[in-house]
């Protein structure tokens, strides 16, 4: 049950992405990104970009949540479909260092740093965030 409302709201979100890609723009300002900052064991991201509310989407791993990434072949796949409709998808070293699954976000193609200045440029530039 838990997988398939992963699945579920992945797939939702991940629609989003779709229609936006199209329109992407790099240099999209604050209120023209969303930030969604994935800390729990649960993925959220999406359908902000497919519908064009927002040009760009940022998905941050943080967390447990890398851990569950690198340990689902499920998320890995759906994680690596949102990245080819240009979400970017972030992940914070400190948290995977201390989680052991910092080599295996970077073979998914995750920018893997650390989060912490980029993450306080988001919010005190305004962007969007959704914190899941």
């Amino acid at each position: 049950m838990k997988i398939k409302f992963i699945l579920l709201t992945i797939i939702f979100f991940a629609g989003i992405m779709r229609n936006s890609h199209a329109q992407s723009n790099p240099k999209a300002g604050p209120s023209d990104t969303l930030v969604v900052l994935w800390s729990s064991g649960d993925p959220y991201a999406g359908a902000a970009k497919r519908f064009g509310w927002f040009r760009e989407v940022i998905l941050i791993v943080w967390g447990p949540s890398e851990k569950l990434l690198t340990e689902n072949t499920v998320l890995k796949n759906k994680v690596a479909e949102l990245e080819k409709e240009g979400v970017i998808v972030e992940a914070c070293v400190a948290c995977s260092n201390m989680y052991g699954v910092t080599n295996e976000l970077k073979v998914c193609q995750v920018d893997v740093k650390g989060m912490g200045v980029p993450l306080t440029h988001y919010l005190k530039r305004g962007y969007k965030t959704v914190c899941y």
